[in-house]
Order: structure tokens, then sequence, then C-alpha cells
């Protein structure tokens, strides 16, 4: 069983930068798909970024390409969401989740979930 915990959320003015962090442990042979979700307070989840963790492959929705970054350490243990150029419509809280197989954008394809960390953009 594959184990999530998020940090590195806080507030932040229009323009400026933070780095979340995801620390995953339990992981077993095979493919798993690490991602970036992120819910605004009456919107539905929505996917961000997403990483191969074999391959180091990713994918970006369109509102954040050019302005976030996913990565992983060499260890694979520790998944990483840099966020540059910070807007107030990116304020939500951002979740990392993870699942056995390819990557897809679809929330109910993941099994695994962080408890979520709170990003704040002011104007």
């Amino acid at each position: 069983m594959v184990q999530l915990v998020e940090s590195g959320g806080g507030s932040v003015q229009a323009g400026g930068s933070l780095r979340l962090s995801c620390a995953a442990s339990g992981y077993t042979a095979g493919t798993y798909c690490l991602s970036w979700f992120r819910q605004a307070p009456g919107k539905e989840r929505e996917g961000v970024a997403l990483i191969y963790r074999r391959s180091g492959s990713t994918n970006y929705a369109d509102a954040v390409k050019g302005r976030f970054t996913i990565s992983q350490d060499n260890a694979k243990t520790t998944l990483y969401l840099q966020m540059n150029s910070l807007k107030p419509e990116d304020t939500a809280m951002y979740y990392c989740a993870a699942r056995e197989g390819g990557c897809v954008w679809t929330v109910r394809e993941y099994n695994y979930w962080g408890q979520g960390t709170q990003v704040t953009v002011s104007s």
C-alpha cells in the first residue's frame, strides 16, 4: 500500500513561487503514475501534472503549462511540484496521488492519495 504525505503549501502573492513535496513509501514492483491534483472551493478536483515513476515522462494541464514543473528525486521516493508565476486562480488544496499502471487524468482511477496541502495566492 502506497502512503503519500504532502508538504510545502502556504500563502504567496501573485507572481510568486512555491514548491510542494510529497514523500512516498510502500511501492511494490510495477509501473506507477504519480500525479498532482488540486481542488478549489466549490469546484471539482482536477489534474495538474503527472509523471511516470519509472521513465520520468511528464504531462501537464493546459492551465499550468510553462509555469509548473513536476519531478521526483533520484531515489524516486519524493515527488515535487515547482510552481512559478502563481496566479490567484491557482488557489486550491493540492493533493499528490498515485496509481498502479499508466498515467490518466481521471480522479477515480487513483488508488492512493495524500492528505492535501493548501496553496493560497493573493492578488
